[in-house]
């Protein structure tokens, strides 16, 4: 599933082609993705101005001139593409099957894609004014990129807690918009084992992994993302943080960390899979 980098890569690749723009006609091809498109979308949407494309957690925002935001979820294989319909660019990588387009949303010069082959994405409209209250965003946590999050609000969140840290740091009502894959490399470079109980890491070594989060985040929004089997940016390139990844996908490779002499090692937590070092993370 796509996490905030892909969906800040997204964000950022729509935002030319539909801040500011008219919605001349929207296409919605079947009635449901993951749940039901709501009541008329088509019809409520077409003839909106777009003012602003926002993020929230690993979802995309459309705030609308009407007094709706239209929340987007990429889900587990969804992508949107922009066509430039002046240039005549059109993105299509390989493996792009036209029957999986399921929203087009049409402006005077540009067409946007939403093209989802498992269906696990979703659509919403709620008014602009309830938007915090919505069940998708009401109980989220700080951005991890935001002045909100910092090393009193971590090291509060962790406070008796006997989580793993992991397991703490995809609590997306104490960070919003973390997934498996950052959570991993930003443990790595903090030297923090993913199996350590958040409660008992010293409020010194949080105030350390602030900064490493957010420094991961932002390296890997830089590079596009990271493309392991479905992300693509909004002009079709893949993203190309994988190929910095320190441990994860990496188990067996010799640990990164200078002057380290282990191997990334995997483990399953909570049924997914934790890349790590054990012997430099503790």
């Amino acid at each position: 599933m796509p996490e905030l980098p892909e969906v800040e890569t997204v964000r950022r690749g729509l935002a030319p082609a539909l801040e500011g723009a008219r919605l001349t006609r929207v296409e919605v091809r079947r009635p449901d993705l993951r749940w039901p498109f709501p009541a008329r979308m088509a019809e409520r949407l077409t003839g909106a101005r777009i003012e602003a494309l926002g993020r929230r957690s690993k979802y995309v925002l459309l705030r609308l001139d009407t007094g709706e935001t239209l929340i987007v979820h990429l889900g587990m294989s969804g992508r949107m593409v922009v066509d430039d319909l002046q240039l005549g660019t059109f993105h299509r990588s390989a493996g792009w099957l036209p029957q999986h387009d399921h929203v087009v949303l049409h402006t005077a010069t540009h067409r946007v894609t939403f093209n989802d082959a498992r269906r696990f994405g979703a659509m919403d409209l709620v008014q602009t004014a309830a938007l915090e209250a919505h069940p998708l965003i009401a109980k989220l946590g700080p951005e991890p990129l935001g002045n909100h999050f910092h090393a009193a609000h971590l090291t509060a969140a962790f406070r008796g807690r006997r989580t793993p840290v992991k397991a703490a740091l995809l609590d997306q009502r104490i960070v919003a918009g973390l997934g498996n894959i950052y959570v991993n490399e930003a443990l790595h470079r903090a030297g923090i084992a993913p199996t350590r109980q958040a409660g008992r890491i010293a409020a010194p070594r949080i105030a350390r992994l602030v900064p490493i989060i957010r420094d991961v985040l932002q390296e890997a929004i830089d590079a596009g993302g990271s493309s392991l089997r479905d992300h693509r940016q909004a002009d079709g390139n893949l993203g190309y943080f994988q190929h910095s990844f320190r441990v994860y996908d990496r188990a067996g490779a010799p640990c990164p960390t200078e002057g380290c002499a282990g191997e990334i090692r995997r483990i399953v937590q909570s049924g997914r899979s934790t890349f790590h070092c054990p012997y430099c993370q503790r």
